[in-house]
């Protein structure tokens, strides 16, 4: 149960760093100005607008009882509406004979608070019929009492029963959290731009690309990662660069000593021995060649924009060529055009589909595009790969077919080179089942 629990909450939280580090900034004000309202509203607004209402009350009570006991002396009903005006703020007024509505009907008209405040502390002093209209518009409230020869009418502004504070108090509030939560979302939006950059670049170098104009900015622990990441990449470089070097060195020393073998063997008088040797100098040149091109990988080739339907009109031409089939297959109004090393694609290419042309007769290519990648489906009919022998043909050297014979299975780099070139582009490659009863190689490349 907490489990699942626990799956529910974590699909409501927000997904990006900024929007959740925003709920953590502002969750605290939003609840601490809820409970200070709650506390104010329930505490101390209602408890001044109690006290208020107890002091009018308490006043229209006193003015009930003087003017049931000397409505008909004219003098004291005037001293008492002049009074009661200059000490109570409040006007007076009796009608002789007057009658009021039926006590059910105390709360006609607006000013809830006001009237269900008032009415209870009416209650308790005064023992009689009476009715209460609130005029908020006009800031005024009045109070009928029925006497038994008349009816008082007690006017009292509303400021002797309700208090503004609460309103200016709410607003003060929500003015200040307005104004903390735009200066958080301005902090924590300069705060979040170098993690962005530095995921940008990141994610640029995954794909082969440069990232010529990135520099450590932000706080002391972004800076940290971005200069970090820098040191990575120079690394990087410096290793890729030292092995370039070097495989050019090893290319001419094996090379050299190839040549001069290959030239003794063309001395040599024609027979079996001169046709074995030389088989044997042609496998070793061909099998350093992969051995070179493998550990070389893309070289300093640059990235540009190239349109992958071209690529694949090229190696449909070469292979046909040799009579081999090759049928292209690709989305209609749609482009497939990307950034990526040309050179190096098209051998990886050439790689996979050559791998195929070993086991198969025919081989069908397609293309699909979304938002994000571009996924290109290589199909044979030839007799496929056992499934637990997926992960291991990426590996350098390994043949599924067992023997050395370089005719039937070449030397096993085709596909780890195919791969390699795949991972400096950000992309991945797979293998799976393929609908044409072989094998299918899954590319997916990042647009």
């Amino acid at each position: 149960m907490s489990i699942i629990h626990s799956f529910s909450l974590k699909k409501l939280l927000p997904r990006t760093l900024f929007a959740r580090s925003l709920l953590i900034l502002t969750l605290p004000i939003i609840l601490t100005l809820i409970i200070s309202i709650y506390i104010f509203f329930d505490r101390h607004w209602s408890g001044t607008a109690a006290r208020l209402s107890a002091s009018v009350a308490g006043e229209v009570s006193y003015l009930v009882e003087q003017v049931n006991q000397h409505h008909n002396d004219d003098e004291f009903m005037k001293g008492l509406m002049d009074s009661s005006i200059t000490h109570f703020q409040v006007s007076l007024k009796y009608i002789e004979g007057g009658k009021i509505k039926s006590d059910s009907d105390k709360y006609i008209g607006r000013g809830q608070v006001i009237r269900s405040m008032l009415s209870h502390e009416l209650d308790k002093r005064i023992k009689r019929p009476y009715l209460i209209l609130v005029d908020v518009e006009e800031k005024w409230t009045q109070i009928q009492v029925q006497l038994d020869s008349g009816t008082l009418i007690v006017t009292s502004p509303q400021r002797r029963l309700f208090s503004s504070s609460g309103y200016v108090f709410l607003l003060w509030m929500v003015g200040v959290s307005a104004i903390l939560l735009v200066v958080a979302i301005l902090f924590m939006r300069n705060q979040i731009r170098p993690i962005k950059r530095l995921a940008v670049a990141a994610e640029r170098y995954g794909k082969g690309r440069d990232v010529p104009f990135f520099k450590p900015e932000g706080a002391r622990e972004v800076r940290q990662a971005a200069r970090s990441f820098m040191d990575m990449r120079a690394r990087i470089d410096k290793q890729i660069q030292q092995r370039t070097s070097m495989l050019a060195g090893v290319s001419h020393d094996l090379r050299t000593p190839l040549t001069r073998m290959k030239l003794q063997v063309e001395m040599l008088s024609e027979g079996e021995d001169k046709k074995a040797l030389k088989s044997d100098v042609d496998d070793m040149k061909r099998m350093i060649d992969a051995y070179l091109q493998f550990a070389k990988g893309d070289g300093n080739e640059e990235m540009e924009r190239t349109d992958l339907l071209k690529i694949f009109e090229r190696q449909e031409n070469i292979f046909e060529r040799d009579g081999f089939k090759i049928e292209v297959a690709a989305e209609e109004n749609k482009t497939y055009e990307l950034f990526l090393r040309p050179v190096a694609f098209e051998r990886c290419i050439g790689n996979v589909i050559s791998n195929a042309q070993k086991y198969a007769h025919n081989v069908w290519i397609s293309l699909e595009r979304d938002e994000d990648h571009i996924t290109i489906y290589v199909d044979d009919d030839g007799q496929g790969i056992a499934e637990e022998h997926y992960e291991d043909v990426f590996k350098p050297f390994y043949r599924e077919e067992k023997s050395r014979n370089s005719k039937t299975g070449g030397v096993g780099l085709g596909l780890p080179i195919a791969q390699d070139i795949i991972l400096a582009h950000g992309g991945e490659i797979t293998l799976d089942k393929s609908p044409k009863d072989g094998l299918r190689v899954v590319i997916q490349l990042p647009v």
